[in-house]
């Protein structure tokens, strides 16, 4: 695995849930939220600056089918703008059940989902970039 971080989120219309990896690619930690309705670039920017992710993982919305989700657009609407702004490679991940996998997680842990939102978004980035890492170990290129 190459040597740097990684960053994942879970694009959501009011929130995107944030994860960082270590170093070495082996552990996805969940790191917070950024609210879209505010500059979320400039905040994507000051988490480039400080953790020089080698490459963005994003959770692609998809239907139990594996279809497309109506919210498919939003997510590549959100890509396109990481291209245009950022020189990082980016992998799509399928995030199929993550915010439900997120949610279930943290009520057995004793948090209650509707006050923990935020939490639920950036654990479900972190499932998304354990996705990644899994995906990179198995083909080391991203």
């Amino acid at each position: 695995m190459r040597h740097g971080r990684r960053i994942a989120f879970d694009y959501g219309d009011v929130r995107i849930g944030v994860a960082i990896s270590d170093l070495s690619g082996l552990l996805a930690t969940p790191h917070g939220v950024i609210l879209t309705a505010e500059d979320y670039l400039e905040e994507i920017a000051r988490l480039v600056e400080e953790y020089e992710p080698i490459y963005f993982a994003v959770g692609q919305p998809r239907h139990l089918s594996g279809q497309p989700s109506e919210k498919m657009n939003s997510v590549e609407g959100f890509i396109a703008k990481l291209e245009s702004r950022f020189n990082i490679d980016i992998v799509r991940i399928d995030e199929r059940l993550t915010t439900v996998s997120a949610a279930r997680n943290l009520r057995a842990n004793g948090k209650n989902a509707k006050e923990a939102k935020s939490f639920i978004d950036a654990a479900a980035a972190a499932t998304i970039l354990e996705s990644a890492l899994a995906q990179e170990k198995s083909n080391p290129s991203p």
